[in-house]
């Protein structure tokens, strides 16, 4: 299994697609760029780029994320810069034959759900999991414990065999009305 989030996500699915890590037997991407996100990190306005606490705000919720975000590891308005040449065409979706579990905020103002819907349409086994109020980094969000389970009971799933057998099904008490 191979797992990436926002450019980490589309090199992941590149290497898949294009059959450089043959041996990969599933996708985990979380915060896809889209080419919507593409344009829209292009006419992106100069301000929100310069400013930290917008590019907080645009990665997480988590009090405890963002102050690992503060630290000397991050780059400040990296979030902002172009994706590299050639990578979204790269990770096409249709040509990943292995199954795909895509974690995608809600409220992702960077690489909106609908367009992530939209790439994520083509591939031919995939999984889309929207995170409620959730934004860009999917994986250290308000909701990381419920996207770690997310991906546990995928990775579960995946261990009975490639087509994903459910292994926990809600049952309904009540008829809907």
């Amino acid at each position: 299994m191979l797992a990436g989030s926002d450019t980490g996500a589309l090199f992941a699915a590149g290497l898949v697609a294009s059959r450089r890590l043959p041996e990969a037997e599933a996708l985990v991407l979380a915060g896809l760029p889209t080419a919507a996100a593409q344009l829209e990190a292009d006419a992106a306005d100069e301000s929100a780029a310069d400013s930290w606490a917008a590019e907080l705000e645009a990665r997480t919720a988590c009090p405890a994320h963002r102050g690992r975000l503060a630290g000397p590891i991050l780059r400040r308005g990296a979030l902002y810069e172009p994706v590299p040449d050639g990578w979204l065409d790269l990770a096409d979706l249709k040509a990943v034959t292995v199954p795909v579990l895509g974690l995608h905020g809600a409220a992702d103002p960077l690489s909106p759900l609908a367009a992530a819907r939209h790439r994520y349409a083509a591939a031919p086994h995939v999984e889309l999991v929207s995170i409620a109020d959730g934004r860009h980094d999917g994986f250290n969000d308000i909701t990381h414990r419920t996207a770690a389970a997310t991906v546990i009971l995928f990775l579960e799933r995946l261990r009975l065999g490639a087509d994903l057998p459910p292994i926990a099904v809600r049952e309904e008490l009540r008829e809907r009305q």
